[in-house]
């Protein structure tokens, strides 16, 4: 029992933004429920399905989310006000022209800006409720502005006060997890130049990559968002996400490199090279991975330096032996797009030893130290 308690609990553990979400979803919808109660609004579900929505992972997410929302509440409260102002209806025969001139534009409008969704929702309600409560549209669509209000302002004080969650921090937990998976790839792929490629398990690396950088982007727009509400401080997320984003498009032009294994006589001559570039640059990208995270420097990139000079003298000094010539032309093509695939690598794993330097503790106090002596 003691051992399933310890597993469960580092298994929580584990998941401590999770758990920080959840915890601030709870505070959001029990105080949302007790404010819009004592305001005595008259559906105060509304308030606790909106701090629902708007609390989110992180709180340039809840900036976001709360702006979106109210947004589409406010223009679909006074479209559906409007409606139901201009065409009474008395009878639910002749609610139907209105519910279809209320839905029909506000619909079109959500499908091109996805954001405003929240529009064609509220203007059913306002339209709908006075039937069911013989309300007036107006006191329909005050109530629902109201109801919404209490909740978006809600859901986004606690995301400020209960637990926070800065971007900027899950965007160093992205981009770790992110540069690892890029580590992987970029080993099983010349890897495969002497022994073959486990393609099954290349695809499911690769896949990683592109669901990561998907959701890193995502990340970098919040964070971006905090800074200019100067919620947060930090560096640009652009030249991360960038030089993230050059380091994937590397390890697709070296896949097409290295499709198929070298001829024998050139693996004999490569093979060692080629081990040393691997373990370098997979090191690297490994020990930056985690320097971002702990907010560490950049760590050496000298080893990087030195194994791509060892096999570009090597491949060098098979050219000048005449080891390339006579070999079929598509292998000659992937053996020299393998070298200037590598060589573009090296200039991107210069610009990711520069950022990682820029997103370190050290360069963020300073940077901070100098903002306050200006200010």
């Amino acid at each position: 029992m003691m051992a399933l308690s310890k597993r469960l609990f580092e298994r929580i553990g584990s998941r401590k933004t999770q758990l920080a979400l959840a915890i601030r979803v709870t505070v959001a919808a029990a105080a949302a429920y007790a404010i819009a109660t004592a305001l005595h609004l008259l559906l105060p579900l509304w308030a606790v399905l909106t701090s629902l929505i708007v609390t989110q992972m992180s709180v340039g997410r809840s900036l976001k989310a709360t702006r979106d929302y109210m947004l589409g509440t406010v223009g679909g409260a006074v479209y559906g006000g409007a409606i139901a102002v201009l065409l009474p209806y008395s009878s639910e025969v002749g609610l139907l022209a209105p519910l279809v001139l209320t839905v029909a534009p506000l619909a079109f409008v959500a499908a091109i800006h996805p954001s405003l969704s929240a529009a064609t929702v509220t203007a059913v309600i306002v339209l709908l409720v006075p039937t069911m409560h013989h309300a007036d549209p107006l006191a329909s669509a005050i109530d629902r502005v109201s109801e919404v209000s209490v909740g978006a302002i809600t859901g986004l004080v606690i995301s400020f006060l209960v637990l926070p969650s800065r971007a900027v921090s899950q965007i160093r937990v992205g981009a770790e997890r992110l540069l690892e998976l890029i580590a992987d790839a970029f080993t099983e792929l010349l890897a495969g130049l002497t022994r073959g490629r486990d393609n099954d398990a290349l695809h499911r690396i690769q896949d990683g990559i592109g669901a990561a950088i998907v959701g890193l982007n995502a990340t970098g727009a919040e964070a971006e968002r905090e800074r200019a509400a100067y919620l947060s401080s930090g560096p640009d997320t652009g030249p991360l996400l960038r030089t993230i984003l050059r380091l994937r498009h590397d390890v697709v032009m070296i896949g097409r490199a290295t499709v198929v294994p070298l001829p024998d006589e050139l693996q004999a001559r490569l093979a060692g090279p080629l081990a040393e570039v691997s373990a370098a640059i997979a090191l690297f990208l490994r020990a930056a991975a985690a320097a971002l995270r702990s907010g560490d420097g950049a760590p050496p990139i000298q080893p990087v330096h030195l194994a791509l000079q060892r096999y570009a003298d090597e491949v060098a000094a098979v050219r000048r032996d005449g080891l390339v010539r006579g070999q079929p032309g598509d292998m000659v093509e992937r053996f020299f797009a393998l070298g200037f695939s590598l060589e573009q690598m090296h200039q991107n794993l210069g610009d990711l030893d520069r950022v990682v330097g820029e997103w370190s503790d050290k360069s963020l106090n300073g940077r901070a130290r100098r903002a306050g002596q200006a200010g």
